[in-house]
């Protein structure tokens, strides 16, 4: 891996059209490690069991409950290679590489075996178009390690940010956690009031899930590579349920746009990469969206919000 990705103060440049190879794949290879968690853990409200998580390496599936103890599943990133690792002392790995979706998913279940993790998943992607089942799926994919790597970079800062946006917040609040159905890393935060029953549905996917994962008034921000359609990496923010007031609010920085397409916020990656203070800019567009949710849905800041700033300059804490 070269230096670009190992450097300290600079969000790295982030172009759709060079990484939208890599991360088709790597897409495609979460869906594998996601359904194996989906699998194995309880049930969790709004999906939150199938999630991963950012790490100092990659992305990880946390611990995860099985017949011997428990297992974790990482990605790592600094190596290019995935990680099967159990609490019985016992070890795999996969390498991450140029490689077909059907070799990858056969590889990972054959470790699994070996390691007498006993699980069967739904084989057809999420939340994709004319998905092709995982062991069907002998194209050949290509993998750039220093693009991953630079992908991975991005999604560390802005996990950073997105947790120091989460602490703000004393209501209910989601982990900052990585879907891979959508591959967009979110954070949510809920007022605490039931929902209209949401009318929504994606590709291989039951909209009885839809509808639980929104059941409950939300605000919800994240960070996404874009799309053939879409081709942009950007951030986003929007709420449910929405009413055309939210669309109409100010919000910073002044590159933030609202789309009537997608019915959400949008700030492009470019902007907050390219800023003066990166981490300013984006907690600028959580916070203002977030707001824009709070006024127009009528939610009660008082009782949701927090202050620990006293707390903080006491007793101190991680600063830029």
């Amino acid at each position: 891996m070269g230096d670009t990705a190992l450097q300290t103060s600079k969000w790295p440049v982030l172009k759709f059209a060079e990484l939208k190879d890599t991360l088709t794949v790597v897409q495609l290879w979460t869906q594998v490690v996601g359904k194996i968690r989906l699998r194995k853990m309880p049930w969790l409200n709004h999906s939150w069991h199938v999630t991963l998580y950012v790490t100092p390496y990659g992305l990880s599936t946390g611990s995860v409950p099985f017949e011997h103890g428990s297992f974790q599943i990482d990605f790592d990133f600094h190596v290019h290679q995935l990680l099967i690792i159990t609490s019985i002392g016992k070890r795999e790995s996969v390498s991450l590489g140029s490689r077909t979706v059907a070799d990858f998913y056969q590889e990972v279940f054959e470790k699994l075996k070996v390691l007498d993790i006993a699980v069967s998943i739904y084989t057809t992607p999420s939340e994709i178009e004319g998905a092709i089942p995982f062991e069907e799926d002998h194209a050949p994919r290509s993998y750039d390690a220093q693009k991953m790597a630079d992908y991975w970079q991005a999604l560390v800062r802005i996990d950073g940010v997105f947790t120091r946006f989460r602490s703000r917040f004393t209501g209910k609040v989601s982990p900052v956690h990585f879907f891979w159905g959508g591959f967009d890393l979110a954070v949510t935060r809920f007022s605490g009031r039931d929902a209209p029953p949401h009318p929504g549905q994606s590709p291989n996917m039951p909209a009885v899930v839809m509808q639980e994962s929104y059941s409950k008034e939300v605000s919800s921000a994240g960070f996404w590579p874009g799309s053939e359609q879409y081709p942009h990496v950007v951030f986003y923010a929007y709420c449910y349920p929405v009413n055309a007031a939210f669309g109409e609010q100010s919000v910073k920085p002044k590159e933030a746009f609202y789309s009537p397409e997608m019915g959400e916020f949008l700030l492009h990656y470019d902007v907050v990469q390219q800023s003066d203070n990166p981490e300013d800019t984006l907690l600028d567009f959580l916070q203002s969206t977030y707001e824009a949710t709070a006024k127009t849905s009528n939610w009660d800041r008082k009782a949701l919000e927090c202050d620990f700033s006293h707390l903080e300059n006491e007793y101190g804490c991680f600063r830029k």
